[in-house]
């Protein structure tokens, strides 16, 4: 059986992580406890709890074995008062993959649960869950941001696509899907968030490349096209920038450029060496955590998870 393509690249991550020392992962483990909050989620670098970051952090400890119990029950409350609270697709990602990070971790199948505060039973949850996506697709045959969006954002249809995934529902209308991708991609070989832009980014192609791959539509040429344009983006400091007009390289970029080669895959080249570097010696935090790029001054629980992305891709 085919695993989920989220499911299959945390355990991709978690392989790599795995040959790291126990005692410098478990800096990182207590950097990012933390940032949990009395509520059970998770906050950024201040302020409340918040379903975004409390993805990320919880991601970030599933792959580095920081779930246990007493953990997965407090993140279980928060949750449960978050369910009917997702109202993007960003949003609904983050609590689906956290609640199945929980399940696997020993905890309870949100996903199959009622809800005993509003009385939804599960099955309402995951109809209403869909109709919410299937409102957000618009005529390009991408999926918009949210109900105020008018055009397909690449980004929007990948988190739409993986969510069907881990859902296990196929993606409506497929074929349009694939054309709508296309349709971005600009003559350098990446692609563009939305249709206007006319410059690829790092983390719309990566996003691309990862919804082709679940439709099963990589080809050589595509192949071909993402790594000469990530080729473009790499940076003298080791990593890879977010386009080519941007001179310094980031921690999400980087993993991102990464993962498009794995989902390709075609070699990174020395890639995989200069990110490593790049992460190391430049974004951790010896007390634990990463910061974004070496602009930064402040390490927070996103640029973790994705900093332990590239370690898991790279070792």
């Amino acid at each position: 059986m085919k695993l989920p393509y989220l499911i299959e690249l945390a355990q991709c991550l978690q392989a790599g992580l795995e040959k790291l020392p126990a005692s410098r992962l478990e800096k990182h483990r207590q950097f990012l406890l933390d940032h949990q909050c009395e509520d059970g989620g998770f906050r950024g670098r201040e302020g409340d709890s918040d379903l975004y970051y409390t993805g990320f952090a919880v991601r970030a400890l599933a792959l580095i074995g920081g779930l246990d119990s007493k953990v997965t029950d407090k993140i279980t409350d928060y949750l449960r008062i978050e369910r009917n609270q997702t109202h993007t697709p960003v949003d609904l990602l983050n609590w689906i993959s956290c609640a199945l990070a929980v399940q696997l971790a020993g905890g309870v199948d949100l996903l199959e649960s009622d809800d005993s505060n509003s009385g939804e039973s599960a099955e309402t949850w995951r109809k209403n869950t869909f109709d919410l996506l299937d409102s957000l697709r618009r005529p390009d045959g991408g999926y918009a941001k949210g109900p105020e969006g008018k055009l397909g954002s690449t980004y929007q249809t990948f988190l739409v696509a993986v969510s069907h995934d881990l859902l296990g529902r196929p993606l409506p209308n497929p074929d349009e899907i694939v054309q709508f991708l296309f349709d971005r991609q600009r003559d350098d070989g990446g692609f563009v968030e939305i249709a206007p832009m006319k410059r690829s980014g790092t983390n719309p192609t990566a996003a691309a490349v990862a919804t082709l791959k679940l439709l099963g539509k990589v080809d050589t040429a595509l192949q071909e096209d993402v790594r000469d344009f990530i080729i473009d983006v790499a940076q003298d400091d080791g990593g890879v920038a977010a386009n080519t007009r941007i001179p310094f390289g980031d921690a999400l970029s980087t993993f991102t450029a990464l993962n498009a080669h794995r989902d390709l895959e075609i070699d990174p080249r020395g890639l995989k060496f200069t990110a490593k570097d790049f992460i190391t010696q430049g974004l951790e935090f010896p007390t634990g955590g990463f910061r974004a790029a070496l602009w930064d001054e402040q390490a927070d629980v996103e640029y973790t998870y994705y900093a332990l992305g590239v370690l898991g891709l790279t070792s």
